[in-house]
């Protein structure tokens, strides 16, 4: 099947950024790092349900997909300061167009908030990854720099 390769890469590409976080000194740039975490962290449980390795739980599901909605819509906020550090992911054009980059992460939140009241069976699972991921990607492939 398509979506297990789908979904074993977006929780590995998330599940990596961890290791980059480690040796972070600017506090403001670590909040925004440790919430993108959180939100590869939720991602991660929902993939684990997907894929089978975990048990589908409906309520866990859904409070991942809150979760993923409550980062989102204080991602804004995070990024207000245009502050740096030598770890950061973070490119200059958030700044320069920081209606947009709101604009992506209000819409990441309102799909993860549609999501954690709709997910009702694991095959709804690969569907809600997928359509996740494609929101993450369309910030990351503009504002986040891969290093």
């Amino acid at each position: 099947m398509m979506r297990t390769p789908l979904i074993t890469l977006t929780v590995l590409g998330l599940a990596g950024t961890a290791f980059a976080h480690t040796g972070v000194k600017n506090m403001i740039v670590k909040a925004r790092m440790d919430a993108m975490s959180a939100i590869g962290a939720d991602m991660k449980t929902l993939g684990q349900m997907a894929k089978g390795a975990t048990a589908f739980d409906r309520d866990r599901a859904r409070s991942a997909a809150a979760s993923i909605a409550k980062h989102a819509a204080d991602t804004p906020a995070l990024f207000e300061a245009d502050e740096d550090d030598p770890k950061s992911e973070a490119k200059a054009e958030i700044w320069d167009d920081f209606a947009d980059f709101t604009a992506k992460s209000k819409s990441l939140e309102a799909l993860a908030l549609e999501l954690s009241a709709s997910i009702a069976a694991g095959s709804d699972l690969a569907p809600a990854i997928k359509s996740l991921g494609g929101a993450c990607q369309a910030c990351h492939k503009v504002y986040r720099e891969e290093k």
